[in-house]
């Protein structure tokens, strides 16, 4: 995947009309780009940023059917999660593992309550089910999470779900969906539609933001999936749109491993703001998260409040015997959730359903908003569906059941590389052909140049931040470390991208700018 050549292959079709043209390059629209490219449609995806930039990489890394969402009652919303929980490790087999978790219990009738509720989920579940939830006493509770306060408790409700890596799903999607025909394109912003002398829409306006040069593809159908940014689109339709999403900031806290040896993960089904917090494993690191704090504006880079990382912080202390401190954390990052409802819906942020609405105006602009990561293919599906239903493209069944996603291969030699599934191959051989390259960018990690030179050649990584925040993820891992190794990505970048020293310090200087804010000190 090349960017070079997805300029040429936009410009080849100057004058030609694409099928579908899909804004938004995160979860949703790139399964989107996925689904329309495998049904045969000629598909293009402009991104305004990075791949994955926004909401998409900053999750709690978790493909679920949402425990939570069975006591509010959305049955259906998790029925069809577990579905595609289900399909995700089949199609992408190198990146959705499964995890063990454990609620603990400090009461008889808490025990009850969710060893019933994990039972429900079980039978949600199916076919589909991983194993069979159940209670565990203390001790064996407390082998599992040996940090757990012991004090008072009963024992465990123990589960499987699964655990993934979000950015580099959706790097997988663009290289998926660009193996199958698409031509998706990050640093692209759209900045106008286009409009047939009926009133239809029929392309879009875009820039560049690397060379300044303006593109107007034409499409038949036009997706606004832009997540957060749904309403800006809109607004470019119809001024006076009435806003369709409701942001709500989730935070999430990094903190050594220490906190909670062992392999199983902890989910506190209930806090004192009514969500539940998890404490989970991930990439040698413990990830504490999240919050659900209504915010009023989309932002790219949103940031944590204070009080949402007090509020993980003494959480977690509730839970552990030794409970974080700021100073304890190595990174902090915040995403904003796209929740579909209207501004003047009153109902707290935790309150709204995670499911997603498709909405077709008068002109067509095809939107798609809410949802989670585990449903992205269903989303698409729907999405293509309804295109077709209302006549806007030829009906093509969904093929998306039973593709591959980019990568996938059940097992990789190399752990240091599993991510990259079937990649980790070409990636060990640039190693051996270039040894220098086999050389880790940071001491405390097992990331190499050679992830650099690969991500550069055929990930699309543009800058130093696309490196260190999605390809690789020590950003969002270790903040200060990334801080280290940022000059050395910007020297491999520069020489790659055929940029000068001059590009290379001001990439370094952005992104030490940048990640100072995901660290607390």
């Amino acid at each position: 995947m090349n960017r070079l050549k997805m300029i040429s292959q936009l410009e080849d079709r100057a004058n030609a009309m694409w099928d579908v043209l899909v804004i938004g390059g995160g979860a949703t629209g790139l399964g989107i780009a996925v689904d329309a490219a495998t049904r045969g449609y000629r598909t293009l995806l402009l991104e305004q940023s990075d791949f994955a930039k926004g909401t998409s990489s900053r999750s709690t890394k978790l493909i679920h059917g949402g425990v939570r969402y069975l006591a509010q009652g959305h049955l259906k919303l998790v029925m069809e999660a577990l579905k595609e929980r289900d399909l995700l490790l089949q199609n992408a087999p190198h990146l959705v593992k499964q995890q063990h978790f454990i609620v603990p219990v400090y009461t008889w009738w808490d025990a009850f309550l969710y060893f019933c509720g994990l039972k429900l989920y079980d039978l949600l579940a199916g076919k589909h089910r991983l194993g069979t939830s159940a209670f565990i006493h203390k001790t064996e509770t407390l082998k599992a999470l040996p940090s757990l306060k012991p004090q008072g408790l009963k024992g465990g409700i123990r589960y499987l779900d699964c655990q993934f890596d979000d950015s580099r799903l959706a790097l997988n999607l663009a290289q998926t969906a660009a193996a199958h025909g698409a031509c998706v394109l990050n640093y692209m912003r759209v900045t106008g539609l286009q409009k047939n002398a009926q009133g239809h829409l029929c392309g879009v306006v875009a820039q560049d933001l690397e060379t300044g040069v303006k593109y107007k593809p034409m499409a038949k159908v036009v997706v606004n999936a832009t997540g957060v940014f749904v309403d800006a689109i809109l607004k470019m339709e119809q001024p006076q749109a009435i806003p369709l999403v409701r942001p709500s900031q989730g935070v999430h806290l990094v903190v050594d491993r220490s906190f909670l040896p062992g392999s199983s993960a902890l989910m506190i089904p209930k806090t004192s703001d009514g969500r539940v917090l998890f404490a989970v494993p991930w990439q040698g690191k413990l990830l504490l998260g999240t919050t659900d704090t209504p915010r009023t504006k989309p932002e790219l880079e949103p940031q944590a409040l204070q009080h949402e990382v007090a509020f993980i912080l003494k959480t977690a202390g509730n839970y552990l015997l030794r409970q974080p401190q700021p100073q304890d954390v190595l990174s902090v990052f915040a995403g904003l959730r796209p929740l579909a409802a209207h501004q003047g819906n009153s109902k707290a942020t935790k309150e709204i359903s995670r499911n997603y609405k498709i909405i077709l105006s008068g002109s067509n602009l095809a939107t798609i908003t809410g949802g989670k990561w585990t449903v992205y293919r269903k989303m698409a599906e729907d999405l293509l569906n309804t295109l077709i239903a209302a006549k806007l493209l030829p009906h093509r069944p969904c093929r998306t059941v039973n593709v591959p996603i980019h990568g996938a291969t059940p097992t990789t030699k190399n752990r240091a590389l599993s991510t990259y599934g079937a990649d980790a191959a070409a990636i060990e051989e640039l190693m051996r052909h270039h040894p220098e390259l086999a050389k880790r960018i940071h001491p405390a990690y097992t990331y190499t140049k050679a992830e650099i030179v690969w991500a550069a050649r055929h990930e699309m990584a543009r800058t130093v931040e696309d490196v260190l925040a999605r390809r690789l993820r020590l950003l969002f891992l270790d903040a200060r470390a990334a801080i280290e190794a940022a000059p050395a990505i910007a020297r491999i970048l520069a020489r790659e991208l055929q940029k000068d020293q001059d590009w290379a310090d001001a990439q370094v200087n952005a992104f030490i700018l940048q990640a100072q804010a995901y660290s607390l000190s």
